[in-house]
C-alpha cells in the first residue's frame, strides 16, 4: 500500500476566513492508480513539489497540472495518470477565493485552471519558493508570509450581505435549510436567490446543500468507516439508504460502498497515513 504523510498546518488566525486548511501531502511509493476529488464546500489550490499532476472531469481526458486553482464543483474529478507524489492543497472559502484568487468563486465554477492564469508570475514565484525549500514548516510559512502581506493593506471585496449570509446559513445547517426557507429568511424571491446566489457561487443554492450534506456524509465514513448507511442516511436527513446512495453516485461518480473500498484505506490505514500538525 501506498504510504502517505500528511502535514496539517493550524493556519494563522487573521487567514482562517479565508483557507479552511492548509495541508501538505507526500508519498513514500507511487501514489494511488486513482483518487478522487470529491464535491465540498471549499475551491481548492494545488502547489506540486515533484512532477504535475493530473486531473480529469467524468467523460474527458485528463490534463496535467503543476499548480491549478478549482472551482466549486457537483461531480468528481478524477485525480490520476500523474507521478506526483508532493505538494501542498489550499482549502480556499468562497471569502478566500476573492481575496487570494480576486475573483468571485462562481467565475470558477466546475473548472480547473492553471494557478498561472490567475494570478501569473507571482504564482510561478511561490512554486519556486516552495520546490527549492525542504521543511514543510519553512514552506507553510512562506505560504502565509505572502497570504498576509497580500491580505493586510488591502479590502477584501464582499458579496452582496444576503449572499453570503445564504452561504453561511446552509454551511452552519449542513445544507439542511430548503431553498424557499432561505429566500425567505433573506428577503428575496427563491428565482432571484437562485440566480444571484449561482452568479456568486457557480452552484445553485439547492445544489450547494447537496454537496455541503454529502460532505458530512464523507467526513462521518472517514472518522467511522464502520458507521450504517442506514443510520448515516437517517441521520444526515436522507429520506433512506437508497436515497443516500443515488446522491453519493451523482456527486461522487460511484457507490458509497466503492468509495470505501477503493478510497477509504489510504486515509484510515495507520499504517499507510501519518499525520503531522503544525502549529502556529
Amino acid at each position: 500500500m501506498e504510504d502517505l504523510e500528511l502535514h496539517v498546518h493550524r493556519v494563522h488566525p487573521a487567514l482562517r476566513p479565508y483557507l479552511d486548511e492548509l495541508v501538505g501531502y507526500s508519498y513514500r511509493g507511487d501514489p494511488p492508480a486513482l483518487h478522487r476529488g470529491l464535491p465540498s464546500r471549499s475551491l481548492t489550490v494545488v502547489m506540486t513539489l515533484d512532477d504535475p499532476l493530473g486531473i480529469a472531469w467524468p467523460g474527458a481526458p485528463a490534463e496535467k497540472f503543476e499548480t491549478l486553482a478549482g472551482g466549486l464543483h457537483s461531480t468528481a474529478v478524477r485525480i490520476s495518470q500523474s507521478p506526483n507524489r508532493a505538494g501542498l492543497q489550499f482549502a480556499l472559502t468562497p471569502a478566500g477565493s476573492r481575496a487570494l484568487l480576486g475573483l468571485p468563486p462562481g467565475e470558477l465554477a466546475s473548472m480547473v485552471v492553471p494557478l498561472d492564469d490567475v494570478l501569473g508570475r507571482s504564482a510561478r514565484e511561490l512554486a519556486e519558493q516552495l520546490r527549492e525549500t525542504s521543511s514543510w514548516e519553512q514552506r507553510f510559512a512562506i505560504v502565509e508570509r505572502l497570504l498576509l502581506e497580500a491580505w493586510r493593506d488591502e479590502p477584501i471585496p464582499e458579496p452582496r450581505a444576503e449572499l453570503s449570509w445564504a452561504w453561511q446559513r446552509l454551511a452552519q445547517s449542513g445544507g439542511g435549510v430548503g431553498v424557499q426557507d432561505l429566500a425567505a429568511e433573506v428577503g428575496w424571491g427563491r428565482r432571484h436567490l437562485t440566480e444571484r446566489f449561482r452568479r456568486e457561487y457557480g452552484l445553485a443554492p439547492k445544489v450547494a446543500a447537496r454537496v455541503m450534506r454529502f460532505e458530512q456524509a464523507v467526513r462521518r465514513l472517514r472518522s467511522s468507516p464502520g458507521t450504517k448507511l442506514a443510520d448515516l442516511a437517517a441521520d444526515l436527513g436522507y429520506a433512506d439508504q437508497a436515497h443516500l446512495s443515488r446522491e453519493w453516485n451523482a456527486l461522487a461518480g460511484c457507490s458509497p460502498r466503492q468509495w470505501m473500498t477503493e478510497e477509504l484505506p489510504y486515509v484510515q490505514d495507520g499504517a499507510a497515513v501519518r499525520r503531522a500538525e503544525s502549529r502556529v
